[in-house]
């Protein structure tokens, strides 16, 4: 089976690839593409160039403040990429699986009398990330219905793990303390609003909940992959800076403060659990301490960040 991974340089793509190299299965090909999904051209010329049996969507503008910066460039990657990823595929004949890639962001504010949040609970996205995620999913659901190959759409929360940029919490802290505990920076950690909680998965248990759906998910579905687990960011944190083990001031920081934050969030995979038997697997302290090394293997300098052998 020949998997096309669109964004195929990203956080998430690079942790599906390795599951299969690993062994994770060996009736599977990961096809990782770089195409600009944009460029409708050349996205039909990789479709036939890598002729897929199933096909991963990840590529996409997934950074909520870049999207208030730029609504328009979030929507046009996440809504009119999608588009044209669909025609591409319809062009080219393909007959296989296609898995779409939300957002947990979707649900937006869900009252916690309601959780937890189930793939029937209510859309309210609260930022244009979600919004264009909104509707490219209404698009690959409208498309499933009469397609001839097999949609799915994925629900994924808060996942965590190395290789993750900067620009999300966890990752942030760590690359933070590492430099603080090389004596790069002051002792004073730099944070956004650490009082509210998130669902977090760590992304090899992702990983392998999307190559699970492009097997098992049924046409049309809609499946929330989540840990099931609510978990305090300032909690988290506490944890990292005891893997540290430095001592620290940690500051908010009003510029990474976001607009229309959800206080609480956690979700059930109980629909994605009985379509393919997946449970997440990984322990979040394991999750911190992969985030933690991968930061604590590097240093920097004026010329940039290099790695440093151990």
């Amino acid at each position: 089976m020949r998997l096309m991974i669109t964004g195929g340089r990203g956080f998430v793509a690079g942790h599906v690839v390795r599951q299969l190299q690993a062994g994770r299965s060996a009736d599977w090909l990961a096809l990782p593409s770089v195409v600009d999904v944009l460029d409708n051209r050349a996205l039909e010329a990789e479709i036939r160039r890598l002729a897929p049996d199933a096909v991963l969507h990840l590529a996409a503008q997934s950074n909520v403040a870049a999207s208030f910066e730029d609504p328009a460039a979030t929507f046009r990657v996440n809504y009119h990429g999608t588009e044209a990823l669909l025609n591409a595929l319809d062009a080219c004949g393909f007959d296989g699986a296609l898995l779409f890639v939300g957002s947990g962001d979707m649900y937006g504010l869900v009252d916690p009398a309601a959780f937890p949040i189930t793939e029937d609970t209510p859309l309210h996205p609260r930022n244009p990330y979600a919004v264009s995620k909104v509707a490219a999913e209404a698009l690959c659901f409208q498309r499933a219905i009469s397609s001839r190959y097999r949609i799915m759409m994925a629900r994924p929360f808060n996942h965590v793990g190395a290789g993750q940029s900067t620009g999300f919490a966890l990752p942030s802290f760590a690359s933070q303390l590492a430099a603080i505990a090389r004596g790069e920076l002051a002792p004073v950690l730099e944070v956004g609003d650490i009082d509210v909680t998130r669902d977090f998965t760590d992304v090899a248990d992702v990983a392998e909940a999307y190559l699970d759906l492009l097997a098992h998910g049924v046409r049309g579905g809609i499946y929330n992959i989540c840990s099931g687990r609510e978990y305090r960011v300032r909690d988290l944190l506490d944890r990292l800076i005891a893997i540290a083990g430095v001592t620290v001031e940690v500051r908010q920081d009003p510029a990474r403060l976001r607009p229309a934050e959800q206080r609480r969030v956690v979700a059930s995979h109980a629909r994605l659990s009985n379509a393919t038997g997946w449970q997440p697997r990984t322990p979040i302290e394991d999750s911190l301490r992969a985030i933690y090394s991968s930061f604590a293997r590097f240093t920097t300098d004026s010329g940039g960040m290099h790695s440093v052998s151990r």
